[in-house]
């Protein structure tokens, strides 16, 4: 019982020193990391929840934040173990971020959801990956987040997959075999956007002219006639415009007063943003087709109408935004990973867990993770009735491929573990 009070006494007299030098978040660590530890590990599973709930971006944090915590309240428990939420605010600042994963990762969590933003969660990414924790991303689709980043997964779908979806659903639903792109050529992501529409064009139709007519423009420009002439000349019913939300108002501005009603504009998920409805006002949205991460139109799952029902009964709210349904999504498929990792399972068996996800029903569709980490999973194609969003119809994923080269190397690394014969 003495030692314990002397070792009990040395603790405090250090974390005094610590607070006098470093200021009452160092104290918080210390205090974590030591004095907390044995008692809280037994009984309770950390997730941690790292967004930007200060600054500039905290309202797309707080969307996530809420999808989050709606399904820790359905589901508080994982192998019998109470879930405990832990935070990290990254002030919707870079450097901010950093501070708030080094503390994050102090309070040792199994696995990290978040962070909204792609550029705070590419700065997480070292961190978890040094940490050996996986991370969730929400609603990045910068391909960049888990490209070489092992630790980092995402409920949401990439830039690119847009297009695929966007081309089947030319070839699929409007039984078109052309089609046309216009892209500004100064945007990368665009470019990479129209690159993949093309491709799946190509694939389909087996016809390297699939895409009838291809225009190029700056961004900020404001006259496109050139390019619409085109387009109009060349008697497609399609066209993908890919850019940010201004560029896409301006021109489709352009091409009402040219009269392409004829043309359906193809765009992505920016397209269901109040942004995009306000610049383009009423008459321009009539002849629009995108692709959207979420509808509450319809419940393409169980899980769509249980988190639609909760929803509503804890917000008052009958319609939920695209990233607390992705929030819903990523917390459920944390704890289910955590459930097949098992007793005693460390931050690297529940990504091993993760990258086994198939066939996930979540509230925003089905998900299958591919060898990236990136989720195979249903696209819902959306227009406008009188300024209101209204479904189209659901694009569902290709045929599952044969299991991942990551998986196989993940199942014979356990394997190996298990043997003892881990080099």
């Amino acid at each position: 019982m003495k030692m314990t009070r002397r070792w009990i006494a040395g603790l405090l007299t250090a974390a005094v020193c610590c607070l006098a030098l470093s200021g009452c978040t160092t104290f918080d660590n210390f205090k974590e990391a030591f004095i907390n530890k044995d008692s809280q590990a037994d009984d309770t599973i950390r997730i941690g929840v790292y967004e930007p709930m200060s600054g500039s971006d905290e309202e797309g944090g707080r969307l996530e934040v809420e999808g989050i915590e709606l399904a820790n309240e359905l589901y508080p428990e994982v192998l019998g173990k109470k879930v405990e939420l832990v935070y990290a605010d990254n002030k919707s600042d870079m450097d901010s971020a950093e501070t708030a994963m080094a503390d994050l990762m102090k309070k040792q969590p199994l696995v990290v959801l978040g962070s909204y933003g792609n550029i705070y969660s590419l700065i997480a990414s070292h961190y978890l990956e040094e940490a050996k924790v996986p991370g969730i991303a929400i609603t990045n689709t910068n391909p960049l987040v888990t490209s070489n980043h092992p630790y980092y997964f995402r409920v949401c779908f990439v830039e690119s997959y847009q297009g695929e979806a966007l081309a089947r659903y030319v070839y699929e639903e409007r039984n078109e075999k052309t089609s046309g792109i216009m892209v500004p050529e100064n945007n990368d992501q665009a470019v990479s956007m129209a690159s993949t529409f093309k491709d799946k064009m190509v694939e389909l139709t087996g016809d390297d002219q699939a895409i009838a007519v291809y225009q190029t423009f700056e961004s900020g420009a404001e006259d496109f006639s050139t390019q619409l002439q085109a387009i109009k000349d060349s008697g497609v019913n399609t066209v993908f415009l890919a850019g940010d939300v201004t560029d896409a108002v301006n021109v489709l501005k352009q091409a009402k007063k040219m009269n392409l009603d004829n043309v359906t504009f193809l765009g992505d998920s920016t397209w269901e943003s109040d942004e995009f409805r306000d610049l383009a006002g009423n008459g321009i949205t009539n002849n629009v087709v995108f692709s959207t991460l979420y509808t509450d139109e319809e419940t393409v799952t169980e899980t769509s109408q249980e988190f639609l029902d909760a929803y509503e009964e804890k917000y008052g709210k009958e319609s939920a935004d695209a990233a607390t349904a992705l929030g819903f999504d990523a917390y459920l498929i944390a704890i289910q990973a955590i459930e097949r990792a098992g007793e005693n399972c460390t931050g690297e068996d529940v990504r091993e867990a993760l990258a086994q996800t198939e066939n996930f029903q979540g509230a925003s569709g089905e998900i299958t993770f591919d060898n990236i980490g990136d989720p195979k999973k249903s696209v819902v194609i959306n227009t406008f009735e009188n300024q209101k969003i209204t479904s189209i119809c659901t694009i569902a994923p290709d045929e599952p491929e044969q299991k991942s080269d990551k998986n196989k190397k993940q199942e014979k690394k356990k394997e190996e573990k298990e043997n003892g014969t881990e080099n």
